[in-house]
């Protein structure tokens, strides 16, 4: 019996360790935006999403590991102290040591998970010099954004339907369906960029997993989060708080970009030139979408 009870908790402990690596691997999979049968977080590209990332993987551990010990407990309590094993029961009622253990070990355990958590939630909140500022307002059912620091332009983000997608696409530009938008964010890639989080109608939210970033969009409360990217691409969110039949069509798409090509960009948006901007934007996702290897910054 006890070999069986071996032979189970074996099985069980690499089922589990397989399950985390396969885990692990198919996180990996996806940056910027899910991918098929993907069971972990999307990639991070902010020290904030992977300080979170971190955090997760401990808890995690610390979690399955208790689980197994509780296990181990209960079958040792099941297989060792039945009646047919043990037919007259020990008639103890105390054990310091146990008990000492049992108050501290869960103490301990705790503090454990409270110092990383505290500190990541220092870093979320700690909002440090911005480089860029963005404004972003939900709407039924987009998502209006502004850049005061840069002459107060605006526009508003609508997904691109399947034929507009089609476009795209033909064009050599990544645009995954119910994820692209007509008009990005642009931001600059290793810069500080703040986004100040707002909503005209319905409470909204504001969410880019690969940024670490979620803040809720509350009509006539300005809410803000930031982020600091460390590598060009695309990265892909959705409102995460259920405002309405559209709910789910209205994505939110940010284009990571070299300082310059912002600083371009920024320019001709703030003398009304958005063809020559749209133009630029498009030049460079097309050569992010043929490059393989994303440009990284420290």
């Amino acid at each position: 019996m006890m070999r069986r009870l071996r032979n189970a908790l074996q099985s069980t402990v690499i089922g589990a360790a397989a399950a985390i690596a396969f885990s692990a691997t198919s996180a990996l999979a996806g940056t910027g935006e899910p991918s098929p049968w993907q069971m972990g977080m999307q990639g991070a590209v902010t020290d904030i999403a992977e300080g979170i990332h971190s955090f997760h993987d401990l808890v995690n551990v610390i979690i399955i590991a208790i689980a197994i010990f509780v296990l181990i407990l209960l079958a040792i309590v099941v297989f060792r102290f039945n009646e047919n094993a043990n037919p007259v029961p020990s008639k103890t009622t105390h054990h310091t040591g146990l008990e000492v253990a049992w108050t501290i070990i869960p103490v301990f355990i705790l503090v454990l998970i409270a110092i990383p958590s505290f500190k990541l939630l220092f870093a979320q909140y700690s909002y440090p010099k911005a480089d860029v500022t963005l404004k972003a307002t939900g709407n039924q059912w987009n998502w209006t954004y502004q850049y005061p620091d840069q002459g107060g332009f605006n526009f508003t983000s609508i997904m691109l339907t399947d034929a507009e997608r089609d476009e795209r696409i033909k064009k050599g530009i990544k645009a995954p369906r119910l994820l692209a938008v007509d008009n990005e964010v642009i931001v600059p890639v290793g810069k500080v960029v703040h986004v100040l989080v707002t909503a005209s109608d319905v409470i909204h939210n504001w969410t880019v997993p690969s940024f670490g970033s979620k803040v809720d969009a509350v009509p006539g409360r300005t809410t803000a989060t930031w982020f600091k990217p460390k590598a060009e691409g695309v990265y892909y969110g959705q409102c995460s708080e259920l405002c309405g039949k559209d709910h789910a069509f209205m994505p939110i798409a940010v284009r990571v970009v070299k300082p310059e090509i912002f600083d371009q960009w920024a320019a001709l948006m703030k003398d009304r030139k958005r063809g020559p901007a749209r133009e630029l934007i498009e030049k460079a996702a097309i050569e992010q979408s043929g490059s393989k290897v994303a440009a990284t910054t420290k």
